[in-house]
């Protein structure tokens, strides 16, 4: 009896993503946004009891904040998945990162150039308390940049070798070109050169 032969299938490579930043950057906005699958996520309603803890700046818009993690799947192409994991960013759960940043291959933090202080946790952990490659994205709240990323790479106080680049939360095409720069990242701290531009689906 004969078969028919079927095609190769491509080996298909996942790789976890942790997205990371301070209280109210847009973690929970990036994942939304692209997340192939519904996002699960945390969310609690913020209310007069967290007014000490979770305290935003006037005119801000936020209602909810994360209290565990999000979660989000994105396929990249044929033979790569992306896991993300959105970290929740008040001090009292960073505890929770090492775990969530446990076996993750990159990490894209953001950055509210409006409250740019809130970034410097995040930088920190990643430059001294981790050993995952990450990328540094100002968030365009405001669909525009109101700072010089050379300005804002002083203000972190960024080595040169940490990539810093832009991208709206709000816009997926944004978000996977964001999520792409953290992969190509990695994979140059890990394998050299990327030999070529990786693409969204």
């Amino acid at each position: 009896m004969a078969f028919a032969s079927l095609p190769d299938s491509p080996l298909v490579t996942s790789a976890k993503i942790v997205i990371a930043g301070g209280f109210g950057v847009g973690k929970t906005t990036c994942v939304q946004s692209i997340s192939e699958i519904p996002p699960i996520n945390t969310e609690a309603w913020m209310t007069a009891a967290s007014e000490t803890v979770d305290r935003l700046d006037p005119g801000i818009d936020k209602t909810t904040t994360t209290v565990a993690m999000d979660f989000g799947r994105l396929t990249i192409g044929p033979d790569l998945v992306l896991y993300l994991f959105g970290t929740p960013g008040q001090p009292r759960f960073w505890p929770m990162w090492d775990d969530l940043c446990r076996g993750a291959v990159g990490a894209l933090v953001l950055a509210d150039t409006r409250n740019l202080e809130a970034s410097f946790p995040a930088v920190n952990y990643f430059e001294q308390d981790s050993d995952v490659p990450f990328v540094v994205c100002v968030n365009l709240f405001d669909g525009a940049l109101a700072h010089r990323l050379e300005d804002v790479r002083e203000a972190l106080t960024l080595s040169a070798e940490i990539p810093l680049i832009t991208c709206d939360a709000r816009e997926p095409s944004s978000v996977a070109r964001a999520l792409l720069a953290v992969v190509e990242h990695t994979m140059t701290r890990t394998t050299g050169p990327v030999p070529g531009a990786l693409a969204v689906r």
